[in-house]
């Protein structure tokens, strides 16, 4: 397995092309990817579907990483979820049935492996270019913007683009805590 850098992105100082008020979700976004890539190496695919204790499964951590940071953005865009992304998320945690991408990625009807790959390292891909997209946009943010009224969901609750933004950095590193878990007990380490 390869190893993660020895300091965190945190301690690595800012991101060029980044507004500073914006760079500790620039480094928990990074610091996840980075995270994600490393420890989903060599996991089986056989394995993505496991519950140990009931916990939410692997393979449901990451098609949801991808498709909450998609929601979450769209929220801080000031738009509301298309019909796809909340089949999307209906169909997170379902290790087959139809499924629609949030952002071009994930193909309808793509529970199983997809052809000529695995589908461990079909959805870390996936979930990499949700976080390319995540920093394009948060790169795009101005620092003014941060304060912008948003609102989430169908009730319509408060947020600002600052909010959301920072939600979907650190919500994105939660579950890559529980992934990182998960896939260790599965795995039998």
């Amino acid at each position: 397995m390869k190893q993660l850098a020895q300091r965190e992105y945190w301690l690595r100082g800012p991101v060029a092309g980044f507004p500073a008020l914006v760079q500790p979700m620039v480094h928990a976004l990074l610091q996840a990817r980075d995270e994600v890539n490393v420890f989903m190496e060599g996991f089986p695919d056989e394995k993505l579907w496991e519950r140990p204790a009931g916990v939410a499964s692997v393979g449901f951590h990451l098609r949801h990483l991808t498709g909450v940071l998609d929601r979450l953005l769209t929220y801080a865009r000031g738009e509301g979820l298309t019909v796809e992304q909340l089949d999307y998320l209906r169909g997170e945690g379902v290790p087959e049935g139809n499924r629609v991408d949030p952002g071009g990625g994930i193909p309808k009807g793509g529970g199983g492996v997809p052809e000529g790959g695995n589908l461990v390292k079909n959805l870390v891909e996936r979930f990499n270019m949700q976080v390319e997209k995540a920093l394009e946009q948060i790169r795009e943010t101005k620092e003014g913007e941060l304060t912008a009224e948003r609102t989430v969901g169908r009730d319509r609750i408060p947020s600002t683009v600052g909010g959301l933004l920072f939600h979907a950095a650190e919500h994105t590193q939660r579950h890559v805590g529980q992934l990182l878990v998960t896939s260790k007990i599965v795995r039998g380490e």
